[in-house]
């Protein structure tokens, strides 16, 4: 068979896909899992946690420290009863927060870290916190997010000019420290439909140019009564709004972000997204997540560079999975999956992925990954007659790859030697004979960045992966 070489590039998507993997609904699923479920691996993943180190309790978990207390809302702890935060000042970073970074960034993914934290903290602690996201590449730093609320322990502890004043701060510090991450400021937006006005933006007009990244969290249906009660009719723990609704409140909150900056453009994200299941049903669900990308697709306007959707697995009805009440680490797909799985194989969430049109490589040839959006790779060129019956890759070193097939993407890990293509063509069979490329990039084996070097990693390939291809079963057929 004819291989022929191509440098190859990973690039933005018109709109990137993102997914929060655990918070206080959930708890965290690995990403092996993910890629299989999904079929590719999304732009960044989101890390919901809390960072309370002041507090005599912390960083035990709130619902453990706090097993006694009665509760009757999700935040009626003293903290936030996210996953602690266990870096930071004379921390940790050998501890779950920082393994589950890596777990991301060695499946090509960039990390986005969901952190609500005491205001109260002292400069020592945001340096620390700095320091501990140094190493990990192209990542964002969501701190105190929907920070025009009241439910979160900062805003229970300080006012909103105390809190955009700790985000400004913060920003000072963390691009001082760690210049490869970037601020996530999120707020409610704008949320009555007559109005141009997002809530308390005269207070949180600071953190608008000092942040790297505006966002707002709109959930087109959601039940904050959970888990505390059932969403019921004539209930008042739920709401749903017109998915239309929630796109044009979203827009607007873009714009006002804008008019704030001076006209100054920045990107703009939902970090968190979705349709509550509880309120809607399956079906429903379905319905407005694909009313809303539909209207995100249409609009010839690219003023959205983003959304996370919350979550893959949820113990409630926030997730691509519901987590099985009666085996904790399994999941039960939801129908918004196939949603979900459908549309990040559009055009307008695909990263962009292209080849070089020069002279063909040779090899040795280095391998530049600067993160989800930015990737320089290899691929092999080559042509499939017909619909396989084995296509394999042997690989003889131990490098850590991401490999895209067919729309398809696979994970090889720097202890194994083999992989497996024919899942590609399990769900979207070949029809005829046509030109494939097999494209190939590596991301850290360990999830993190040489010190030298924040922004990118390098791998050199010596030899390529062994392809075999084959139309026939190695038997023939006895039946026929």
């Amino acid at each position: 068979m004819k291989i022929d070489l191509s440098l190859t590039h990973l690039g933005k998507a018109r709109c990137a896909m993102d997914i929060t993997d655990g918070s206080e609904r959930g708890e965290y699923v690995s990403q092996d899992y993910i890629l299989k479920t999904l079929g590719r691996p999304l732009r960044s993943v989101n890390l919901m946690y809390c960072y309370y180190p002041l507090d005599e309790t912390f960083p035990v978990r709130a619902r453990d420290a706090f097993r006694d207390k009665e509760v009757k809302f999700q935040w009626d702890y003293p903290y936030d009863d996210y996953f602690p935060y266990t870096g930071g000042l004379n921390g940790d970073r050998s501890s779950t927060v920082f393994q589950q970074m890596r777990d991301i960034r060695r499946h090509g993914q960039d990390v986005t870290l969901t952190l609500t934290c005491d205001p109260a903290v002292s400069d020592a602690h945001l340096i620390a916190i700095a320091e501990d996201l140094r190493p990990f590449g192209r990542m964002f730093l969501r701190l105190n997010h929907e920070a025009t609320g009241n439910w979160f322990s900062f805003n229970k502890r300080a006012s909103y000019e105390e809190v955009a004043a700790f985000f400004v701060r913060a920003c000072g510090i963390i691009h001082q420290h760690a210049p490869n991450v970037q601020m996530i400021i999120c707020l409610d937006g704008v949320k009555d439909i007559h109005s141009d006005k997002m809530e308390k933006d005269d207070e949180f007009a600071c953190t608008i140019p000092a942040a790297d990244i505006w966002s707002v969290d709109k959930y087109m249906a959601l039940h904050w009564g959970w888990p505390y009660d059932t969403a019921l009719k004539d209930g008042n723990t739920h709401a749903r709004h017109p998915y239309h609704e929630t796109y044009a409140l979203t827009k607007k909150s873009y714009r006002r972000f804008l008019e704030l900056n001076q006209e100054n453009p920045k990107p703009m994200v939902m970090s968190e997204f979705n349709a509550d299941g509880d309120v809607t049903g399956p079906y429903d669900q379905c319905k407005m997540v694909d009313g809303f990308f539909r209207l995100l697709k249409e609009d010839e306007e690219d003023w959205l560079s983003g959304i996370n959707f919350y979550q893959f697995r949820d113990r409630g009805r926030l997730g691509l999975e519901i987590q099985d009440p009666s085996d904790a680490a399994s999941g039960m797909p939801q129908p918004v999956m196939q949603t979900f799985k459908k549309w990040i194989q559009d055009p307008l969430f695909l990263p962009r992925i292209s080849e070089h049109a020069e002279a063909a490589p040779a090899l040795p040839i280095t391998l530049r990954w600067g993160g989800a959006e930015d990737a320089d790779g290899i691929a092999m060129l080559f042509r499939l007659e017909q619909q396989p019956h084995f296509c394999e890759l042997v690989f003889s070193d131990k490098g850590n790859y991401m490999i895209e097939f067919l729309g398809r993407w696979f994970y090889k890990a720097p202890e194994a030697a083999f992989v497996d293509l024919m899942p590609a063509f399990f769900e979207h069979p070949l029809e005829h004979a046509c030109d494939a490329a097999i494209r190939i990039f590596a991301p850290p084996a360990d999830g993190i960045n040489p010190e030298d070097d924040l922004l990118n990693c390098y791998t050199l390939i010596e030899a390529l992966p062994a392809l075999r291809v084959e139309y026939e079963p190695v038997e023939p057929d006895l039946d026929e």
